[in-house]
């Protein structure tokens, strides 16, 4: 069963042919067998699940229910899950069990989905690798031997690496400069990341507000259209969510590619995609071609500013965000504290990590009187011009496909000692969170046996377009099939 899509498992559910418990048990048992090599869940809910699994089955029983219903999936460890420990791969909510759910969290309960437990993942989402997790690292499963274990990515590893695992069918994550996608594609899975916008961030713990973005990551794009679906919609309690219909996502996966015209931004064809990688994505663009796609070489002018323009809008959001976790109301509280200073100077030092108090130490510094107008205000003009680059591009084209990464992935601690190395591992992702848009990480072929991910990117509020490329593409290739041995 754990070799099984979310359609498939949704199709057998329905049938009779397995139940939610016996499925729930089954994934149960292998996050318990094989999990201790990977570290991909921080959490996981057993109890609850069977609990979640009998009601479903009996849901399932009175003929009222959804694809979902029953089907078993994790959440990454960012998402509130009232009741149930919400860590965010940090010291400082280590013990943190949330009253409420985020709306991702009830959207799935209501749909009948039956959460295993919750997924490792960088600190407060700030990395590339998942090694920054205060409950360590995650390996990913395509490489576990001794001296060559490699990164799952991030800051969503561990979604990435229990799917490709086949510890879960599907998880949800979050995407704030490339932490779905660039996971995705070092795992060997397809995820996505929608326009923002477009999924509620109520609930879903904060670490650049303009920035974050919930989305999916599963094995085929038929079931990230399925976790959309879920997960899409208006919330209002997310001022930042957007009042439009949802589509089915489901429903164009199968229309013809004949027509659509892609566009390849001779950018992110650099000197710092290394050739055996640059080969393999162009082999996915035949493929898309042989369907019946056109390709036309576009420009992308600002995008070589955008890790720049990142690295000062990301810190400064996340040092504003940050704030709240003083020792006062909630999360870690350091023993015996002198006065109200030595509670917030020594409760933050312990309680966060390396690369956070990086981040908020550059963050504050860009947003403090004198550096305000050098920094921050001119990033955000940089980011508009990275934005109107896309507007233009997508004038031209209908879609955009690049390398999701610039290299397979690398060895555990390879780069934990340069941030800037490990910063330029989104050098193709970041752009899209600056301009907002959705964009989408597939299978297209391995380098020195370690997959390789193919981007995809849209305008504004076109995942269905996004979802049906992949969708036909995996239906001339296999990649997404492959699995580590």
């Amino acid at each position: 069963m754990h070799n099984k899509s979310v359609a498939e498992l949704s199709r057998e559910l329905e049938s009779g042919q397995v139940s939610s418990v016996e499925l729930t048990q089954q994934f149960l048992d292998r996050i318990k067998q094989e999990d201790g090599k990977y570290n991909s869940f921080i959490t996981v809910t057993g109890e609850q699940a069977l609990a979640d699994a009998r009601a479903a089955d009996e849901q399932r029983a009175t003929g009222n229910a959804t694809p979902w219903t029953g089907v078993p999936f994790a959440h990454k460890d960012i998402f509130c899950t009232n009741g149930v420990r919400t860590t965010c791969g940090s010291k400082m909510l280590e013990n943190f069990v949330p009253p409420y759910d985020a709306t991702v969290t009830a959207n799935f309960r209501q749909a009948g989905a039956v959460c295993l437990g919750k997924t490792n993942m960088d600190e407060f989402a700030m990395g590339s690798s998942t090694e920054s997790s205060y409950f360590g690292a995650t390996t990913n499963p395509w490489r576990l031997g001794q001296g060559e274990k490699r990164v799952p990515g991030g800051s969503s590893g561990g979604s990435a690496a229990a799917v490709a695992a086949r510890l879960v069918p599907a998880a949800t994550a979050t995407d704030t400069g490339g932490s779905i996608r660039q996971p995705a594609a070092l795992c060997g899975v397809t995820g996505l990341k929608p326009t923002y916008g477009r999924v509620s961030r109520y609930g879903m713990i904060a670490f650049a507000s303009s920035l974050d973005q919930g989305g999916t990551i599963a094995r085929s794009a038929e079931d990230n259209a399925l976790m959309l679906n879920v997960m899409a919609g208006f919330d209002p309690k997310d001022s930042t969510s957007i009042d439009r219909e949802v589509p089915d996502y489901t429903a164009t996966l199968n229309e013809p590619l004949k027509g659509l015209k892609i566009g390849l931004p001779k950018e992110y064809f650099s000197d710092q995609l290394s050739p055996a990688m640059e080969q393999q994505v162009r082999n996915a663009v035949k493929e898309y071609e042989n369907l019946g796609a056109t390709v036309k070489e576009v420009s992308l002018p600002n995008a070589k500013l955008a890790i720049a323009a990142y690295y000062v809008i990301a810190p400064a959001e996340a040092s504003a965000n940050l704030s709240r976790f003083d020792g006062v109301r909630y999360g870690y509280r350091c023993e015996d504290p002198k006065d109200l200073m030595d509670l917030y100077t020594r409760t933050r030092a312990e309680g966060f990590g390396t690369e956070v108090k990086r981040r908020i130490l550059v963050g504050t510094y860009a947003l403090s009187a004198g550096y305000f107008d050098a920094y921050y205000l001119k990033a955000q003009k940089v980011r508009r011009l990275i934005q109107q680059d896309f507007i233009n591009a997508f004038r031209e084209v209908d879609v955009l496909m690049s390398p999701t990464t610039p290299s397979p992935a690398f060895i555990q601690g390879e780069k934990t000692s340069d941030p800037v190395t490990m910063y330029l591992e989104d050098v193709f992702t970041i752009a899209i969170n600056l301009a907002g848009i959705p964009a989408m990480s597939v299978p297209a072929g391995f380098v020195d046996g370690l997959p390789v991910g193919l981007q995809i990117i849209g305008d504004y509020f076109s995942e269905a377009r996004l979802l049906n490329a992949a969708h036909q593409f995996q239906q001339v290739t296999d990649w997404h099939q492959r699995e580590p041995q």
